[in-house]
């Protein structure tokens, strides 16, 4: 990796309502078309559940005391764009406000689908975390090519 390069920080939040998780389709560069969750890059100075409950009420217009949300996977990216990724994916059960579209500019839609069901055009990145979550793994990587292995003399 190139001098200077970093890792970006990205939280997830992952709204459950029984048997269904809220996703919001893309507009745009990105994913257009394609279903993600709720998310954004950490601010400086922002800890982890600070920064997913200020995205869901910037993007779905929900509120979220931070201690109600809990871990649910984190995933280490690689090819997700110029400099790897460290998406931490956050668990909500417990929100006030309906969700609803507070980006038109970035997304086109906010759906429910059922957690056995979800659509088959999520976006990969979001798609790790959330099968990660589903399958009670708390850590996964995603795009990093197999490391080879040192030769022993």
């Amino acid at each position: 990796m190139p001098d200077g390069q970093h890792t970006i920080i990205d939280v997830h939040v992952l709204l459950v309502r029984g048997d269904e998780l809220l996703l919001t389709q893309r507009r745009g560069t990105y994913g257009g078309g394609m279903w993600h969750l709720p998310s954004g890059k950490l601010d400086a100075g922002e800890s982890l559940p600070a920064g997913a409950a200020r995205e869901a009420e910037e993007e779905v217009g929900v509120r979220i005391d931070p201690a109600e949300l809990r871990h649910a996977h984190t995933v280490h990216v690689a090819g997700s764009g110029p400099v790897p990724r460290l998406g931490v994916f956050f668990e909500a059960r417990r929100w006030s406000g309906e969700p609803h579209n507070r980006e038109p500019d970035k997304c086109s839609a906010v759906e429910w689908f059922r957690l056995d069901s979800l659509p088959d055009d999520v976006i990969p990145y979001p798609l790790a975390g959330i099968r990660g979550y589903l399958d009670g793994v708390p850590f996964g990587l995603l795009g990093w090519a197999e490391q080879p292995r040192p030769v022993l003399a």
